[in-house]
């Protein structure tokens, strides 16, 4: 069994709240980390259909009848499917206010999570993304080994240790038809679908909603409202440009991607690394991946760290920006090829000097390390596996 490297934090945030929830995708092995964190807990999967029933009828009874009055743990699976869930626990955790780790829950759909904490549990409550496998959890012992398939199968558990395309095909189909109107969302399982493999032709590109309205033949605001639900539930990610001004940041347009390279792989009908090597979506992908192995890793080390990227109109770009405490921290390019030449690292080091950040690194596919001028080192994927970012 995988042992997932947030583990530690979701116990450790127990011991400081009353509840704690751990959201993320579908799938993305939230109950089993769940039980491994807190082995002792009574489990409640509320999408079982009988016991959604119970707790929508009479949620506090239903929460008193499976142990809240004890001095246990309760997992709430799947939390969203009751709303009034929220309330009545406010009541309960009120009215023991000093006892922690009492609840956790489990989420699949972040804006009802999120909108349901913010108006009953705040400050009652601790929370954590679980975010899709990287490397050293993979391979603890030799992260690099497990490169490869990660990137071409992405990091959902199962996916990753099956026939990534069957599981992913299921997996949308489910998500598509079923998974959004039990979430209460509703969509047009067709223009989802096409959205998702539009995204995917365009991965890592500038969003422009006005295009992909154009393309989809709908309105604007159909295809932001989808785009908010794709992120909302975790599939894609917007990464904004960095700007001193945070206002700027939040009326540019961002960088849109799927998260899970599997995913990307799987709409793009790409069945081996040979194939998405020859593909035109190969920096993009190589991109991606190791985009989102920093970015989860980094979560890990420091919760609070903010991402962005950097893009100008003279070519100036980085294509990951870690920013804490307020301040450019590092800068990451990523490089498909093998190597990086000085005009890239010079343009890496004018950024790095502009903003003020601490480091800046190529990413490439060559192993070692080298500084390639006073700033800009590059580094192979052992290195980018090992250190701490």
């Amino acid at each position: 069994m995988i042992q997932r490297a947030c583990i530690e934090r979701i116990i450790a945030l127990s011991t400081q709240f009353p509840a704690v929830t751990v959201l993320g995708m579908r799938q993305v092995g939230k109950t089993t980390l769940a039980r491994q964190a807190f082995p002792d807990a009574t489990y409640v999967d509320l999408e079982n259909p009988e016991t959604r029933r119970r707790f929508l009828e009479d949620t506090s009874f239903s929460i008193s009848e499976a142990g809240a009055n004890t001095a246990g743990t309760i997992i709430f699976d799947e939390a969203q499917l009751v709303p009034p869930l929220f309330e009545a626990l406010r009541g309960v955790i009120d009215a023991d206010r000093k006892r922690n780790g009492r609840f956790i829950l489990l989420g699949s759909a972040q804006p009802a999570l999120i909108r349901s904490i913010s108006e009953t549990l705040a400050g009652r409550v601790g929370s954590v993304e679980l975010e899709p496998l990287v490397t050293s959890e993979v391979r603890p012992d030799a992260p690099v080994s497990a490169m490869h398939r990660l990137w071409l199968h992405g990091g959902m558990p199962d996916a990753l240790n099956g026939n990534f395309r069957e599981w992913w095909a299921t997996y949308i189909d489910t998500f598509v038809e079923r998974d959004l109107a039990r979430f209460g969302l509703q969509t047009d399982p067709f223009l989802l679908r096409r959205l998702l493999t539009l995204l995917a032709h365009q991965q890592g590109g500038l969003l422009n909603h006005s295009d992909l309205a154009r393309i989809g033949d709908v309105s604007v605001h159909t295809i932001q409202r989808y785009l908010d639900l794709l992120e909302g539930t975790f599939l894609i990610r917007r990464l904004r440009p960095y700007f001193a001004n945070v206002g700027k940041r939040l009326v540019k347009a961002p960088c849109c991607y799927l998260r899970d390279t599997g995913m990307l792989h799987h709409l793009l009908n790409l069945n081996s690394l040979e194939e998405v090597r020859s593909h035109p979506v190969a920096g993009a992908s190589w991109k991606t991946f190791i985009v989102e192995e920093i970015q989860r890793r980094t979560h890990l080390e420091d919760p609070f760290a903010s991402f962005f990227f950097w893009r100008t109109s003279d070519g100036h770009e980085a294509d990951l920006l870690i920013e804490r405490g307020g301040k450019a921290d590092t800068l990451v390019e990523v490089k498909l090829g093998g190597g990086a030449d000085a005009k890239a690292a010079a343009k890496l080091a004018a950024i790095a000097k502009q903003l003020g950040a601490r480091r800046a690194c190529i990413v490439s596919q060559q192993d070692g390390r080298e500084m390639l001028n006073p700033v800009v080192e590059r580094i192979g994927p052992e290195e980018l596996f090992a250190r701490r970012w």
